[in-house]
Order: C-alpha cells, then sequence, then structure tokens
C-alpha cells in the first residue's frame, strides 16, 4: 500500500506541474459533447499519468477521463482524472487538479489529488487516514444543516438540471450557501479537510470522485446516494458529508424527490 501511494503522489505532483506550465500557453480547446471540453493539458497530463502508471504496476488495470487507459484481468484498477476542472483551466479560473484513485475490487485504497495553483497535495489510504500536505485531515465538526456550507455541480452531459436546481435552491435555503466551483474532486477533499460539510452530485464518473471518497471517508466523514445507501464506485450520484448533517440533508433530498414523483 505505502508504495502505491508513494507513486500516485508523485505522479499527481508532475502531472500537475505539467498543467501549471500549459495553463500559461494558449489553450487549444475541442469538444467530446456540446459544453463539454476538452484540452490539450488533459490529453497531455493523461498520457503522462497513463504512462508512468503503466511502467511502476504494468498488470494493474486504467480507467481514464480522455480514454487512455487499458484493460487488464487484474483485480487492481486506477481511476485516472487528468485535469478536473476542464471547463475552469480553459477560462483561465484557478480551480483544477490533477486526481488518481487506485481501487482492488471496486473498493478504492488509496488516491492522490493535486491541486497546483495552490501547490496542495491530498493523500489517502484505506485505514491509515487522509492528509493535506502531509497535515492529517478531519471534517467539520458542524452538526447543524442551517450552519453548513455545501457544494454541488452540475456536468454539461447531465439530463437532470432542472432536479438539481430543485436541490440548490432548496438547500440554499436551508444552509449558509451552497457554492458550485466546478471541481468534484476538489469538492469532496473540501468536505474531507473541513471546508465543506456537504457536497453532492446527481451524474459523476468513477474518475471524478474515486480519490475523493477516500478522503472524506478517512477523514471521518460519510459517502452514500443521495437516498442514504451504500456508495458505489460505479454508480453515478453522490452525497458526501461530514457525517454529522448526512441524515439531515438526505431527507430534504427524499422528500423533493418523492415531490417530483408525485407531480409526474
Amino acid at each position: 500500500m505505502p508504495e502505491y501511494l508513494e507513486v500516485a503522489v508523485e505522479i499527481a505532483r508532475e502531472a500537475g506541474a505539467l498543467i501549471g506550465q500549459l495553463a500559461q500557453r494558449p489553450r487549444e480547446i475541442a469538444y467530446k459533447r456540446p459544453s463539454d471540453l476538452v484540452t490539450d493539458a488533459d490529453r497531455r497530463s493523461e498520457a503522462l499519468i497513463v504512462e508512468r502508471l503503466h511502467s511502476h504496476f504494468p498488470k494493474h488495470a486504467i480507467v481514464a477521463e480522455e480514454g487512455g487507459g487499458q484493460p487488464t484481468g487484474s483485480d487492481y484498477c486506477w481511476y485516472v482524472d487528468p485535469l478536473d476542472g476542464t471547463t475552469n483551466y480553459a477560462h483561465g479560473f484557478p480551480v483544477y487538479c490533477v486526481s488518481l484513485g487506485l481501487a482492488c475490487r471496486d473498493e478504492v485504497i488509496a488516491g492522490a489529488v493535486y491541486d497546483p495553483t495552490r501547490d496542495e497535495l491530498y493523500a489517502a489510504e484505506r485505514g491509515a487516514g487522509a492528509y493535506l500536505n502531509h497535515k492529517r485531515l478531519a471534517v467539520s465538526k458542524t452538526s447543524a444543516l442551517s450552519e453548513s456550507l455545501l457544494a454541488t455541480g452540475f456536468p454539461p452531459f447531465a439530463a437532470d438540471h432542472e432536479t438539481n436546481i430543485g436541490f440548490f435552491f432548496r438547500l440554499t435555503q436551508l444552509s449558509h450557501g451552497i457554492r458550485r466551483a466546478g471541481s468534484a474532486a476538489l469538492d469532496l477533499c473540501s468536505v474531507a479537510a473541513g471546508r465543506f460539510e456537504g457536497f453532492w452530485e446527481l451524474k459523476l464518473n468513477s474518475w471524478d470522485k474515486a480519490a475523493g471518497t477516500l478522503m472524506v471517508t478517512e477523514a471521518g466523514g460519510k459517502v452514500t446516494d443521495l437516498a442514504g445507501r451504500p456508495f458505489g464506485l460505479l454508480a453515478e450520484e453522490i452525497f458526501a458529508s461530514n457525517g454529522h448533517i448526512h441524515d439531515q440533508a438526505v431527507q430534504i433530498f427524499s422528500e423533493m424527490l418523492a415531490q417530483r414523483v408525485q407531480r409526474a
């Protein structure tokens, strides 16, 4: 395990340095689908990460956002987001990161997330805690939803923005506010660091959340779906919190979804 984490940290820093350097140049932007961007930095970062992982762990499978991974029959699989927050990056908004998570039989056991704009390195391994620049993380102790700061995301390829806008509006009324910064991996790390009390999203890919969910649980938080059911790495929806406000928020999600079904 220490070797896995050590390698993940090393690669995350190297890839983060690369996208930081490329950020100083004009962006080369393409579209995977409407409003879903990809840049030269995404592709170059992914190529670097996949090559490094393959050299260290040639038998491990790799699932990477831009399709540069490799399938194998291994129980071990790396989930790679070479640049989480691509739209932010393309616009020069400094909220983006590199995220690597290692799962064994779909259970995340190690992860690293590096934010090159703040030089913040998050690292965690199963059963050994989560750390930010070598300082152990702990989730917020806030126990009231009304005193919480929350976060969410609206992926461009999701078809249920209306549902999430409803959640956004209602939870804004019931909390200190909602932030939508545009990087799910960093939002999850912010829950682990006690900066947010909770984060939810309705459609999130495995590479967006693999490392970040481990940060949350290893910092003492809780991760489920919006109904409070066990978290699934390959499932789409997610709710991560400090644990203290979890049931309160899940009740709100459940009530609003039930009302939506009734209206339909």
